[in-house]
């Protein structure tokens, strides 16, 4: 790398100023924000079928698609705003995912109606806590776990789409339910702090 720092050895990543940035500052780093953690679900259910680099690029097309991914004004989204998110090439117009994102603020707001806190929902399969992982090669990270299959099929119980356990795992990595950065990688250790 141009910076001397060992990354995790993602495809596409070395010089990547974009997607480095995203390895070094975000991936990992455990998000405990209810509407943060709906807006990356929400995300990578866009991802599904594509590399995460591609969303990461329209990451911000996105935001102003989806009202700065506000749960309330994306619930209210109607076939007007449907229409226009089909038509937006800043995005990913699949109707399917755009329709699945719209119904998962509607669920996140009757999850919240009825005392239910999105956050504490997704950190109990953890018990509130990272887990830690210790992998030396890129091909010894799972794509999916039983914990990832557990919570899918939570999350589809409630309504979800796009929520299948590899994209739940992706999420979970992201999110910082679990630390997959390799143990080589320069993030490995202090993620491993973060997650007290």
């Amino acid at each position: 790398m141009s910076d001397g720092l060992i990354r995790c050895n993602w495809r596409g990543m070395a010089g990547d100023p974009l997607y480095e940035a995203y390895h070094d500052q975000e991936w990992g780093v455990p998000e405990r924000d209810p509407a943060a953690l709906w807006e990356k679900l929400v995300l990578d259910g866009f991802q599904a079928g594509l590399a995460w680099i591609t969303i990461l690029r329209k990451r911000e097309a996105f935001r102003a698609a989806f009202a700065g991914f506000d749960p309330e004004a994306v619930a209210r989204f109607g076939e007007a705003d449907r229409a226009r998110l089909l038509a937006d090439a800043g995005i990913v117009r699949s109707a399917a995912k755009i329709d699945a994102a719209i119904s998962s603020a509607r669920i996140f707001l009757d999850m919240r109606e009825a005392g239910v806190n999105f956050a504490d929902f997704l950190w109990d399969f953890t018990g509130g806590r990272p887990i830690q992982t210790f992998s030396e090669r890129l091909q010894d990270v799972p794509a999916e776990t039983p914990l990832s299959r557990e919570i899918s099929a939570a999350l589809r119980a409630r309504g979800f789409r796009f929520v299948g356990p590899v994209i739940v795992y992706a999420f979970m990595q992201a999110v910082g339910m679990v630390n997959d950065h390799l143990v080589s990688c320069h993030r490995h250790a202090s993620v491993l702090e973060m997650g007290g």
